[in-house]
């Protein structure tokens, strides 16, 4: 006697037919599922058509009259070019990757490695709390202690101070982030196989991290060098090249003639602030660009 459970032979070339049909979906569904991907897509909107018209409208306006002179010529009043804006914003974006960035993966690092209960409250809510600060407030507090305080007025030290601080919230947050995805399973395998801790967080686990805290990294240059309010002043503005000083000398950014130059009378200095807003532009697109070279190698060698 056959088994009921025996499969059921079919003749050759025939398919095994199914009864099983899914259910349909309700047309409430279906409208509201459409109604969502309607919504993402005007938010989407919102953000790229907003941001893709400024930047077109900077690439339109400046290159009918951008030359390379504007890179290897100084300022002149509100004219000239702006060698000295760009030297001062490289020299302002290495010191926020220096001293924020070291700050913010440290705390980062400890934080998601090391800090257990209220520590590890207090200092979350602390960084969460100085995200919150207006930019232009950290610029009014670092000009009263720094520039006034210690008397070091305009100066190349309180920018990045300033900077570094506006900073640190968002590298903190990356890194801290990072670490937490990285899979618990690393860290147990290393342990059972005998790996000290410290070898196991430098090779492993800040390998496998260091794309989350190198766009972290990124992100803060970005916003730092994008800055205006605080720069006014804690840096000042210098139509000359960087000095080199930490204290008692003005530096020169970009975003100076951006904000200073636009509203001018005088066509040339509107030219020069577009000059400056398109320099501007792919300074941040290069970090940018730069960004995606770091991650793509870190993630192959982690392969």
């Amino acid at each position: 006697m056959a088994n009921s459970n025996d499969a059921r032979v079919l003749p050759p070339g025939s398919r095994p037919t199914s009864t099983f049909e899914w259910p349909a979906v309700p047309l409430h569904r279906r409208i509201g599922n459409a109604l969502f991907w309607v919504l993402c897509f005007i938010g989407l909107a919102l953000v790229v058509v907003p941001t893709a018209w400024l930047a077109l409208g900077i690439i339109v306006r400046a290159l009918p009259h951008f030359s390379f002179s504007v890179l290897v010529t100084d300022t002149n009043g509100q004219s000239g070019g702006l060698e000295n804006a760009v030297l001062g914003t490289l020299l302002l974006a290495a010191g926020v990757l220096v001293i924020g960035g070291s700050v913010s993966i440290l705390t980062g690092l400890y934080l998601g490695e090391f800090a257990r209960g209220r520590h590890r409250g207090v200092l979350r809510g602390a960084y969460e709390v100085l995200a919150g600060i207006p930019s232009i407030v950290l610029g009014y507090c670092g000009y009263v202690a720094l520039a006034i305080g210690l008397g070091w007025k305009f100066s190349l030290a309180g920018a990045w101070i300033v900077l570094s601080i506006i900073s640190i919230p968002y590298i903190t947050k990356a890194t801290e982030s990072a670490l937490n995805q990285v899979p618990s399973s690393y860290r147990e395998g290393a342990e059972a196989l005998g790996i000290p801790a410290s070898w196991t967080l430098r090779k492993i686990v800040l390998k496998a991290a260091t794309p989350g805290i190198v766009t972290g990294l990124l992100i803060a240059i970005a916003i730092a060098v994008g800055e205006t309010a605080p720069l006014l002043a804690v840096a000042g503005w210098n139509d000359q090249n960087p000095a080199l000083k930490l204290t008692n000398s003005a530096v020169g950014y970009l975003t100076y003639p951006i904000f200073n130059f636009y509203q001018s009378p005088t066509q040339s200095s509107v030219d020069l602030s577009y000059d400056a807003a398109f320099l501007l532009l792919i300074f941040v697109l290069l970090i940018i660009i730069a960004g995606r070279i770091i991650i793509w190698r870190s993630r192959r060698n982690t392969e």
